[in-house]
């Protein structure tokens, strides 16, 4: 299993542009696996339960260099934990979540970095701002200014044939490039996190900066 995973890692590197970060999506993998990964050389990883994620990093607290990413909908209530336990939040997906987490930022002086979720196509199944509400709400987001408001987060919906999985991808960058063509002072547009084991090869042809793999790297979920 150990050089299984460290195998997959160097494959999956190679393949990558040195400019893309590759998050490796550790959900439901222990953390004896997670280790076996950091000493493949990955140091960015991402989580989606609060409580589940909290296990492991206290178990692997030796490893001081991980970069923590929550990926999963997080709920106003869990957003005190999520801020104290990961320095990523890629998955803010509303103006009253992102003004919640801006309060308790101040309070407990951490800058967290985050990326909006945004919905280019409907989808009942997956949380997000749609085009016209994030539009709409960037004046009230630039006021959080103690969020590090990073790029744009994506999932394309279930079903979808490569060509349309890539029109998503093309249609959020676009979009991130006319949010930062306004000259917001307080978000920047310089990250975009699109791309997963099975659609990342066509979120590099979109230009996405960070890719969240997981099967790919440990196999299927138990």
């Amino acid at each position: 299993m150990i050089s299984s995973i460290s195998e997959r890692i160097v494959k999956i590197r190679s393949a990558l542009p040195l400019s893309v970060r590759l998050i490796a999506v550790s959900k439901t993998v222990p953390a004896e696996i997670i280790r076996s990964a950091y000493a493949a050389g990955i140091r960015d990883f991402a989580e989606s339960r609060i409580q589940e994620a909290a296990a492991k990093q206290a178990e692997l607290q030796d490893l001081s260099d991980i970069t923590w990413h929550f990926i999963g909908h997080l709920q106003s209530n869990k957003a005190k934990k999520a801020l104290e336990q990961f320095q990523w939040i890629h998955s803010v997906d509303n103006l009253s979540l992102a003004q919640r987490l801006n309060q308790l930022a101040q309070q407990l002086g951490v800058h967290p970095q985050v990326c909006l979720q945004v919905k280019i196509l409907p989808d009942p199944h997956k949380s997000g701002w749609s085009v016209p509400e994030l539009l709409v709400d960037l004046p009230a987001i630039n006021q959080c200014k103690n969020l590090q408001i990073q790029g744009l987060m994506t999932i394309p919906p279930l079903g979808l044939d490569n060509a349309e999985i890539l029109n998503v991808f093309n249609s959020t960058r676009q979009l991130a490039k006319e949010i930062q063509q306004q000259n917001w002072s307080h978000i920047k547009m310089e990250h975009l996190s699109m791309g997963m084991s099975g659609d990342y090869h066509l979120a590099l042809q979109a230009g996405t900066t960070m890719v969240r793999l997981g099967t790919i790297l440990f196999g299927d979920r138990s």
